[in-house]
């Protein structure tokens, strides 16, 4: 970010440290209905709605190192593999032979040597996508193979980073993606590789995971003893942008500080004082959280497998060559990491319980907690409210406290 932007950040951390009360206008923001957790009717919007329709991360060009090689990708349900072609182009189509539903590939990640080839029929598929081969052609009678191409799914890069969308209709990823498309292509990111992926199974509904990522009110007592202790959340400021995306920037408590668990890592080119000093999280929505730092970044994506439980995916990318790369070090920051996780997910499945029982009445958040509402009301947005039953709705009220870019 430009020393404009950092200029107006640092000033809005020091407003956070000073004020005693939200700002003038700000609205009381009504609670949020314990039901949008639980209540199956509203789920199967949610799922309708939502994650089929909105740009969701599923893979790294790490995994897709040569013509052929592809990912089998099935997080949002339906069966996607995403590869690359002999153009060196990322493709992702649905892994559906367009003769009978057959499984095109079967293993989670490999190389196609003669493209894509149906495990039921054999009916073969170039890496494009394109029908080339079907056995006993003369049985099908006026069959024209050009009708018969895979079924592509969009597909676009944010660097090195793959996004994927089964909404024909939605904005290109850029577009979408907005002033945080701006932040991330202004920093090296093409030059980050792959570190390592691990995935957390969570007894909670998706969007109670989601929410511990999204403020910094739980720090002093959950995280007293990890990340209170080098983060002042009193000066943390959050950005609400378009599309129900966010930023929140925590200062550290002292200027000097150096996270122990990178030392010995390099950081990113053009890393500055200001990113040292301080700790960007990016929710890009609807299940991405990023806390960017200078010697590498996480991606926190969070998906939904039943109404009450939820699977935690933690991918790490680092600035540096693989091969050169201190595994010791990525362990002791990994390890760091996790430690904090073990924090939150026990507590969120405790959350999940309360949520289901009588005693829930109603989630009521503070100004420091917006993004969480935020999301809330970005969800109902593209449900469409007159979906959704009244006593479950969030009213639209942030719009004017929503951001279209840095300046």
């Amino acid at each position: 970010m430009g020393p404009q932007v950092m200029e107006k950040l640092a000033s809005r951390i020091e407003t956070e440290r000073a004020r005693r009360e939200p700002p003038a206008g700000f609205p009381a923001l009504p609670d949020i209905p314990p039901g949008r957790y639980t209540a199956r009717d509203f789920l199967a919007l949610e799922a309708e709605h939502l994650w089929h329709k909105a740009w969701l991360y599923a893979a790294h060009v790490d995994e897709l190192p040569g013509a052929g090689s592809y990912k089998l990708w099935q997080r949002n349900g339906s069966p996607i593999v995403i590869l690359r072609d002999h153009d060196d182009d990322i493709r992702a189509f649905y892994n559906i032979c367009r003769h009978r539903g057959g499984p095109l590939v079967t293993a989670d990640a490999g190389m196609l040597d003669g493209g894509l080839v149906c495990n039921y029929h054999g009916w073969t598929y170039n890496l494009n996508g394109e029908l080339v081969n079907l056995r006993d052609r003369r049985d099908f009678i006026g069959l024209d193979p050009g009708c018969r191409n895979l079924v592509p799914v969009r597909c676009e890069r944010l660097g090195n980073w793959i996004f994927v969308t089964e909404d024909p209709d939605a904005p290109a990823l850029a577009d979408y993606l907005g002033p945080v498309h701006d932040y991330f292509t202004a920093l090296p990111i093409d030059n980050l590789r792959l570190v390592s992926h691990e995935t957390f199974e969570v007894k909670c509904n998706v969007k109670l995971l989601l929410e511990g990522f999204l403020e910094v009110y739980h720090l002093k007592n959950v995280h007293g003893g990890t990340v209170d202790r080098f983060l002042d959340y009193h000066g943390t400021t959050i950005t609400l942008f378009q599309h129900g995306h966010s930023l929140m920037l925590s200062p550290n408590r002292r200027a000097d500080w150096v996270d122990p668990g990178t030392r010995g890592l390099p950081e990113m080119p053009g890393t500055t004082d200001f990113d040292r000093q301080n700790s960007p999280s990016f929710n890009i929505f609807p299940n991405l959280v990023t806390p960017v730092a200078p010697a590498g970044l996480p991606f926190n994506v969070l998906w939904p497998q039943t109404a009450d439980t939820a699977l935690l995916e933690v991918t790490w990318f680092a600035p540096d060559d693989p091969d050169k790369r201190d595994e010791d070090v990525w362990t002791r920051r990994r390890s760091n990491y996790n430690r904090i996780l073990g924090e939150d997910l026990p507590l969120v499945e405790k959350i999940q319980v309360a949520m289901d029982s009588p005693g829930a009445r109603g989630v009521p958040l503070s100004y420091q907690e917006r993004r969480i509402y935020h999301w809330h009301a970005e969800l109902d947005q593209r449900i469409g409210a007159e979906r959704i039953p009244e006593s479950l709705r969030v009213a639209p009220l942030l719009n004017e406290w929503t951001e279209t870019g840095w300046t």
